[in-house]
């Protein structure tokens, strides 16, 4: 880094607007820039908000990330014209969210009340414990897959989400008996 060019007195979060689906690349090559240039001093985290968010579907859990702010990575660094460049250059990035369409200008660094809300979120995601979004709905028809009674068929009667519990209403010898299932012990019936 040049000896001439004068530091910001302290870091500050900057938006990118990235190609939606891109933002995890332009994240890889800021990284990948900073090591290079050996600029670690000056970009401290390059960040894309995200969460796991976990499906049953068949019987088997899926976990899938999904972005708080498509189309968006959040820089915390002290801007420098080295550093604007190398960000406005980004492969698959559109430049500063607040500066002018011609990419002219200072960009604006985000207030501090929306950095921690959005890093306050994002500390609270990572110590949540994982989610489940319930695939079943009341009265659906479901196979039992897993357990003592895999292969009987029964109707949903309630869902406990906190649970992640279903209780399914089956026929055993001609009688309706209730039973507690997981999420991952019955599949759908396919109609």
């Amino acid at each position: 880094m040049e000896d001439n060019v004068k530091k910001p007195k302290s870091k500050r979060w900057y938006v990118l607007r990235a190609i939606g689906g891109q933002e995890k690349k332009v994240k890889e090559y800021i990284e990948t820039q900073i090591a290079n240039y050996k600029l670690e001093d000056y970009v401290t985290q390059v960040l894309v908000p995200s969460e796991k968010v976990y499906q049953v579907r068949n019987g088997k859990k899926y976990s899938t990330e999904r972005n708080f702010f498509p189309g968006y990575v959040l820089v915390e660094c002290l801007l420098t014209q080295q550093i604007t460049g190398i960000l406005r250059n980004v492969p698959g990035g559109l430049g500063f969210l607040s500066e002018n369409r011609n990419g002219s200008g200072e960009p604006l660094p985000m207030r501090e009340s929306e950095v921690n809300r959005i890093l306050g979120k994002v500390d609270e995601v990572t110590q949540e414990e994982e989610i489940i979004e319930s695939p079943y709905s009341l009265g659906e028809n479901v196979k039992v897959v897993d357990g003592p009674f895999k292969g009987f068929i029964g109707i949903i009667e309630d869902i406990n989400d906190e649970k992640k519990k279903l209780q399914v209403m089956v026929k055993i010898f001609g009688r309706k008996t209730p039973l507690e299932l997981g999420y991952i012990q019955v599949e759908k019936v396919k109609e």
